[in-house]
């Protein structure tokens, strides 16, 4: 029977231990928190958006970094799969809005129970509170690298025919993501690409924004563009905060944007009323006008934007707030448009790790087997999950390159036998 070690309790570490002990394997996991799927835990705001119901494809299209470096191992082990395997563990799923699929019960703590009595039911054995210091790496034949096991901070030594790093990024460093497979990969000679914070709310310049925060506003057009070329567009929901922008749309675009906004300040400007075309809001305008020709323009404001909104258009259109409405020219109308339809700001930069949902780059992906998430450099080491060199936009897909590398990297170490 083979030995297995999976460093990290986290979506990736799990599935591949599940995978591993389903082939027969014996396998210990190790975390060094007090529980499993610590990050798992507040995702989707605590319910956890466990991945998304669309079609691989579709769910291939949303990846950011190196997507053809997953297509073997989304096929191998695609959204179905997981959402079967839980319900099977007794996780109840629904899909929402966007096929975005959490469980029945709106509780993250299912989806780890559910995981957790799995890797029970398998005979894997959970380590709590154990944190790996190392790899033990050795020359095997041909002088190539191999990975024999690891070393705990304590210094106690654990053997392995092989072990997979499954350790997560650096975002939300509360929950044990410390980059401590970064480490590992680097002392093992893999090239680790840049790292940045990713799904992450971005900063904006603008001292008006701060007035608006906490405000929250759905289904307008956010674009992002650096002089006059677009580097992004995203319709859905925003927030304001007290530095910048927030929301599924701005989480987003922060990972495509990411690297260009360290350098240079970027353009965000935002659709109000997307499903209206420049007459079409004009002459919703003048039949709001028309309602309240005897009110001032700072009191005939609220069909057409969140209290909140009103003084911060006011302000940007230059329009006197006591100017009565059937005074308002049609050159001030044209203001009033304009800021509805590009309402401007400019991004400055992104938060930093302690708020960003995921992080970007990580462990070269040329440097490891996309079918089987094993290193070409150190034989019987993989790799799993964030860790690795792989990001994609919100909805569940981030969760779904955990599940599938993770699978794909157990699955492959041990198939001599079947357990299940």
């Amino acid at each position: 029977m083979k030995k297995i070690v999976v460093i990290g309790g986290g979506a990736a570490g799990m599935m591949a231990a599940i995978a591993a002990a389903k082939n027969g394997c014996h396998v210990d996991l190790f975390e060094k928190n007090e529980k499993l799927g610590k990050k798992i835990y507040i995702t989707g705001k605590g319910r956890c958006n466990v991945t998304n119901a669309s079609d691989m494809e579709t769910v291939l299209s949303q990846v950011v970094t190196n997507r053809k470096f997953l297509y073997s191992a989304f096929y191998g082990f695609t959204n179905e799969d997981l959402m079967t395997l839980l319900e099977r563990c007794g996780c109840r799923l629904k899909i929402e809005r966007g096929n975005r699929v959490f469980p029945v019960s709106d509780k993250s703590s299912d989806v780890i129970a559910a995981l957790q009595r799995e890797l029970e039911r398998l005979g894997v054995v959970i380590h709590l509170k154990k944190e790996v210091k190392g790899l033990l790496i050795s020359s095997g034949l041909d002088n190539r690298s191999v990975c024999k096991g690891i070393c705990l901070v304590n210094q106690k030594k654990y053997d392995a025919d092989a072990v997979i790093v499954a350790t997560g990024g650096i975002s939300y460093p509360s929950t044990g993501s410390t980059g401590d497979g970064f480490r590992f990969a680097k002392e093992s000679g893999h090239q680790v690409t840049e790292l940045r914070p990713a799904l992450v709310p971005l900063t904006a310049k603008e001292e008006w924004v701060k007035q608006l925060q906490g405000l929250s506003l759905r289904n307008v057009e956010v674009t992002i563009s650096l002089g006059k070329k677009k580097l992004y567009q995203e319709f859905g929901e925003m927030l304001f905060t007290h530095f910048g922008v927030s929301g599924p749309a701005v989480l987003s675009a922060s990972s495509i944007i990411g690297k260009k906004i360290s350098t240079q300040s970027l353009t965000m400007t935002i659709d109000l009323k997307p499903a209206l075309s420049a007459e079409q809001l004009d002459a919703r305008i003048l039949r709001d006008f028309d309602a309240a020709k005897n009110k001032q323009f700072k009191n005939a404001l609220g069909g057409l934007y969140p209290s909140k909104l009103i003084p911060v258009i006011i302000a940007l259109t230059g329009i006197t707030p006591e100017k009565p409405v059937n005074e308002i020219s049609r050159e001030e109308r044209q203001k009033i448009i304009s800021v509805t339809k590009k309402l401007s700001l400019t991004l400055t930069g992104v938060r930093d790790y302690n708020e960003a949902i995921i992080t970007q780059g990580g462990v070269h992906t040329k440097q490891i087997n996309p079918a089987t998430m094993e290193s070409k450099l150190v034989d019987g080491l993989y790799f799993a999950g964030e860790v690795l060199d792989l990001d994609a936009l919100t909805g569940g897909y981030n969760l779904q390159i955990a599940w599938s590398t993770g699978y794909a990297a157990g699955n492959s170490i041990g198939q001599d036998g079947n357990t299940d």
